[in-house]
């Protein structure tokens, strides 16, 4: 690194910091209301009193709850490295009981140095699991086990989480069951028995405030004053971010993209593109590269088909998310040439078409991959008769009436009223 420029030192610093959930989470867990510190203090308060819990970690992929429950692990170990065995599950590999409860048993033998049978059968293989929460009770020894993909272990029997949970209510183990799951619901899952034997306790990641946005991008592209870099580079360099930062455009610029994305794992997508943009000649970040990451991240094969679809095609895709935010989730082009009607008596407009024109337009969208069947029962119906779902979002939508040049005014106008 030594006959590097001060410009790719930094811009090596800012892409290293945004590949490294350990440092980009950091400052969102200092609050003590922090998913981060709560979670922290229910598996230590398993660890130090020898109490037993379950809990779910739950929110949108992308939203921080492996990387945060990381960090928990990560500090914990640091605290308690004698008192604290991992055990990580994903409901991808390991959903069937037999393989998942197989895994459970390698990686204690592994942890433990014994030796593990591929032979045990899956009596032989609970019995032992008992055994060694048992034991690692006696010896102060908290088990924590991590269930990625949790819903997926919902499936079929649930013997997997009913052993496990039901293990817990022994007063001589000494575990803690963390699930991890992007379904909301995920808790509504659970068989009756193993509901009883849960502790109810979950978690909510939610998408990053505005105050939690502006203090990660400080946190992130600020240099520090006490590296390798030279200290007149890194003030100049800080006090141009701070201007950025500041700017209104740039607030807009941001403000977009949190519409169009909003978890952190996008969003640092997205910075990391902005940083690559730098100029190395200069060595400062502009508004521009920020300006560019964002028009590139918006470059959607749904988005740029709305830019070839016809003013009609352009109605139908707005009266069908207008079906949508009146949560009715099911529709054909029957219900689409209703709502259609609708909006031409409530804003009387110019643009109005025959059926026949219409049901030609709709079709230009089935094949375009702008909407679809809901599924493939009724093929030999009329494809008027059959229902179908949109495959673009709210925000694509909206965004896509705004690159389209010659867009009818009233259609911006029914999406602005909806939003």
């Amino acid at each position: 690194m030594g006959g590097e420029n001060p410009a790719e030192k930094a811009l090596i610093l800012l892409r290293t910091r945004l590949c490294d959930p350990n440092f980009i989470f950091r400052p969102l867990c200092e609050s003590s209301d922090s998913n981060y510190s709560k979670l922290k203090f229910l598996v230590s308060s398993s660890v130090t009193e020898g109490c037993n819990n379950s809990i779910l970690l739950l929110g949108p992929r992308g939203s921080g709850k492996i990387a945060v429950l990381d960090l928990v692990i990560g500090d914990l170990l640091q605290e308690y490295p004698d008192s604290i065995t991992v055990i990580r599950l994903s409901g991808l590999l390991h959903s069937d009981e037999n393989c998942a409860l197989k895994e459970i048993s390698r990686q204690l033998c592994t942890e433990h140095q014994l030796l593990f049978s591929k032979m045990a059968s899956f009596d032989e293989n609970s019995q032992f699991l008992v055994a060694m929460l048992r034991e690692c009770g006696l010896a102060h020894k908290t088990i924590i086990f991590v269930l990625d993909e949790f819903d997926l272990f919902a499936l079929g029997k649930q013997r997997l989480l009913y052993n496990l949970l039901d293990a817990l209510q022994s007063v001589t183990s000494q575990a803690v069951v963390i699930g991890v799951s992007c379904r909301l619901d995920a808790d509504q899952l659970l068989e009756k028995r193993v509901i009883s034997r849960f502790s109810n306790r979950k978690l909510l990641f939610l998408p990053p405030s505005k105050e939690d946005i502006q203090r990660l991008l400080e946190y992130i592209l600020l240099l520090p004053t006490d590296s390798s870099l030279p200290t007149d580079y890194v003030v100049e360099f800080n006090a141009k971010l701070q201007n950025i930062l500041a700017d209104e455009k740039f607030k807009e610029i941001i403000n977009t993209y949190l519409n169009f994305d909003s978890t952190v794992k996008d969003f640092l997508r997205y910075l990391f593109r902005a940083v690559s943009n730098m100029d190395l000649q200069s060595g400062m970040l502009s508004l521009e590269n920020f300006k560019t990451a964002l028009s590139n991240i918006q470059r959607h094969p749904k988005m740029e088909s709305i830019k070839d679809c016809s003013i009609l095609e352009l109605y139908l895709l707005v009266c069908m998310k207008r079906l949508e935010v009146k949560e009715q989730n099911s529709y054909n082009f029957t219900a689409v040439m209703k709502e259609y009607k609708c909006v031409h008596d409530s804003f009387q407009t110019s643009d109005y078409y025959a059926k026949n024109v219409c049901l030609r337009a709709f079709e230009h969208l089935l094949q375009r991959g702008l909407i679809e069947f809901m599924d493939n029962r009724g093929q030999n119906q009329s494809v008027e008769y059959r229902p179908v779902k949109l495959l673009i979002s709210f925000q694509q939508l909206h965004q896509g009436l705004k690159s389209y040049r010659s867009c009818p005014a009233i259609l911006q106008k029914i999406m602005d009223r909806e939003k």
